[in-house]
């Protein structure tokens, strides 16, 4: 029985499927099935049941999978008491929403390869209740969400707010500066997504304003979005940095609201049950790095 066995073993239990646990640990699918394979024959008793169309643990896996978690803790433990520091290596895949990509998520990859040369960061852009699933199946190392995870199994740390700001076309109802229950009647409001941590503020704002509904016009690009509003299609909720640009070029308008709109807090998030010096290391640069009030180049 060998560590490595046993982390193939882990990961394979608990990601979504062998193919993915096999790209976590940088090896082929046969690899990791002849390392779980050595591992059954060490123990004299299979680990998986492999009749259906995939493999899932079998009695003897689930008693055995805690106490591998345990070990490969403690192994990990022991490399960072005893090794030497030599910065992080290998692959990590992070997860950020459309917003980081698109103010602070280059200087978070650039802070990063500073501080770990060797480190390749691979990012994906997605909303975030997607996020949350490719992390739970493993396909992601963590992610950068609005809110804090409720799901079981994962952990969350706040590490910033985002302001967001009412816009309306600057052409369009040119006396109006608050945003009243009569414009929500008659124009949309242009907004990402339900899953979007966005729709989480609409929600939050649509009850402390008693505002019974509005229409919504979904998009799921904030350039889009941005565009749409300054095109007069209908209401936009943009973040106060961008919406202080657009108006500064007379292309729209902030509104106030009563009651105004609450910051989004963000928070980094991972699974419980990884504890890999990457992760710690990766908060520390992400709290360094994260600014929303960031204004996209190209604005």
């Amino acid at each position: 029985m060998t560590l490595k066995q046993l982390e193939a073993f882990y990961w394979a239990a608990t990601c979504a499927s062998f193919s993915i646990a096999a790209d976590r640990l940088h090896l082929s699918i046969s690899s990791l099935s002849k390392r779980i394979n050595e591992l059954e024959q060490s123990l004299g008793a299979p680990l998986f049941d492999r009749s259906g169309h995939r493999a899932v643990l079998n009695n003897a896996g689930e008693r055995l999978l805690p106490r591998a978690w345990q070990l490969l803790q403690d192994a990990e433990s022991i490399r960072q008491a005893i090794g030497p520091d030599t910065g992080l290596s290998g692959r990590c895949r992070l997860g950020v929403g459309e917003f980081t990509a698109l103010t602070w998520l280059p200087r978070l990859l650039a802070m990063a390869k500073r501080s770990h040369p060797g480190l390749v960061l691979e990012p994906t852009v997605d909303i975030g209740m997607e996020l949350q699933r490719k992390m739970q199946s493993g396909e992601l190392d963590f992610a950068i969400i609005a809110g804090q995870s409720r799901r079981p199994g994962m952990s969350s740390e706040l590490v910033g707010e985002a302001d967001f700001s009412w816009v309306i076309a600057t052409e369009l109802e040119p006396t109006a500066t608050l945003l009243s229950p009569a414009l929500l009647d008659k124009y949309p409001v242009v907004t990402l997504p339900i899953g979007a941590g966005t729709s989480n503020i609409l929600d939050e704002w649509l009850s402390a304003s008693r505002q019974p509904s509005f229409q919504r016009l979904i998009c799921n690009n904030w350039g889009a979005i941005a565009g749409l509003a300054a095109e007069g299609v209908g209401l936009g909720m943009l973040p106060t940095s961008w919406a202080t640009v657009f108006e500064q070029r007379g292309q729209l308008r902030i509104l106030q609201s009563k009651p105004a709109l609450q910051p989004l807090a963000y928070s980094f998030q991972w699974r419980s049950d990884d504890n890999r010096p990457l992760l710690a290391s990766m908060r520390e640069i992400v709290h360094l790095a994260v600014d929303f009030s960031i204004t996209h180049r190209l604005m």
